[in-house]
């Protein structure tokens, strides 16, 4: 792998793991576009490391809060603090898509990981997008989250295990529907983020270990390039998002998924 290619697999990751336009769809479609071979495991586990680097930085002071909160409900049986509640609603949506993604992450990106039906799961990204903003209602912030919301967030999460349905975008347009304002649907779907990119790595660590996977000398810099990549450009996307969504609705990009999409989808169709 040459370090151009490692740059750009990077830059995609950072950038899609947190736009709502689905990493899973750009990651299979983009290597496709471009006539580019699977990238190895270990590669992938690096960019994985760098979007989790990009979302506990960014959200280091929530997550200290968080684990202060957790400790303080520990010694006080109570979980009557809203930050306690906040992350064991975390916790709660966390768990769909992790047992989602450790029984049928295989099999999904097995059977749906054709570029033709990645590029109809953008569609649908898309029009999840626009029916969120359609449809949406704010009348609560984070801290008026149930654990019903959190189920139901989850289980949006769970379902982007399919590629090319953007885990962002779900959570997101799934977080407005259930009446969270747009900054806080984007902030509750980012600190969901964190557990299950994480979970997401360790699952490929252990594929590299059990298969005993070695790193080739020639891979550590396009690695290293990688990671900084996915790490750097994952920061600034979450910054992007969570100030564009203040001012700005998704449609944006409901637009972008829906052209790329299509395109995919004809030029798959067509060859």
């Amino acid at each position: 792998m040459d370090l151009l290619r490692a740059i750009i697999l990077g830059v995609l990751q950072g950038a899609t793991e947190f736009l709502p336009i689905s990493s899973s769809g750009h990651l299979v479609l983009v290597p496709w576009w471009l006539g580019w071979d699977e990238s190895p495991l270990v590669f992938d586990v690096t960019l994985h490391l760098g979007t989790l680097v990009a979302v506990l930085v960014y959200f280091w002071r929530d997550w200290l809060t968080l684990l202060r909160a957790a400790w303080t409900a520990l010694r006080t049986r109570s979980v009557q603090d809203p930050d306690a509640r906040l992350l064991l609603y975390l916790v709660l949506g966390t768990i769909p898509a992790a047992l989602a993604g450790l029984l049928l992450e295989d099999f999904f990106s097995s059977v749906f990981g054709a570029p033709w039906v990645v590029a109809v799961f953008l569609l649908v990204t898309a029009a999840l997008l626009v029916v969120s903003e359609r449809t949406h209602h704010t009348g609560k912030d984070v801290s008026g989250i149930t654990a019903l919301d959190a189920l139901i967030i989850g289980l949006a999460q769970a379902c982007s295990i399919l590629p090319g349905l953007s885990r962002s975008g779900s959570t997101i347009a799934t977080g407005m529907w259930r009446g969270l304002s747009r900054p806080d649907a984007a902030r509750f779907s980012f600190l969901l983020a964190a557990p299950i990119i994480f979970g997401a790595g360790f699952k490929q660590v252990l594929d590299v270990l059990l298969g005993n996977e070695t790193i080739p000398h020639d891979l550590v810099t396009p690695m290293i390039a990688g990671f900084l990549a996915a790490m750097i450009v994952g920061y600034l996307c979450i910054w992007f998002l969570l100030r564009l969504v203040q001012q700005r609705r998704l449609y944006g990009f409901a637009l972008y998924c829906a052209v790329f999409g299509t395109l995919s989808l004809l030029v798959a169709l067509l060859t």
